[in-house]
């Protein structure tokens, strides 16, 4: 498993992730979002194995005027607004080579410790 944890330290749900790998003894690798951010390569690889890019926005995020940007950005800028203003990821996001989970997601971590 070559499993990397994309979010921020303030995170409770990054934590707890991070935590859930810990207590398994899986190495994984933490990102943080707000000091080296995330690829355009990674994103696009995290969007398609979850739904889009739409699937990556959090709804409740604090920073409501970069929220604002990104979500009634045309499609073509999205992408391109996602990475300017990463807080608004949901966090944590968990990637497993191809595979990616968002949000905090014990059940999908289990399945891919089983493999």
């Amino acid at each position: 498993m070559n499993i990397q944890i994309f979010g921020t330290k303030k995170s409770s749900d990054t934590r707890k992730a991070e935590r859930w790998f810990k207590e398994r003894r899986i190495k994984a690798q933490f990102i943080d979002l707000l000091d080296k951010g995330i690829s355009r390569g990674e994103l696009k690889s995290v969007a398609t194995a979850c739904g889009g890019l739409d699937a990556l926005i959090d709804e409740d995020a604090r920073d409501r005027d970069a929220l604002a940007l990104v979500k009634y950005a045309a499609p073509a800028q999205k992408e391109d607004a996602l990475l300017a203003h990463p807080q608004v990821l949901k966090q944590p996001i968990v990637r497993n080579g191809k595979s990616a989970a968002v949000g905090y997601r014990p059940e999908v971590y289990d399945a891919w410790s089983r493999e």
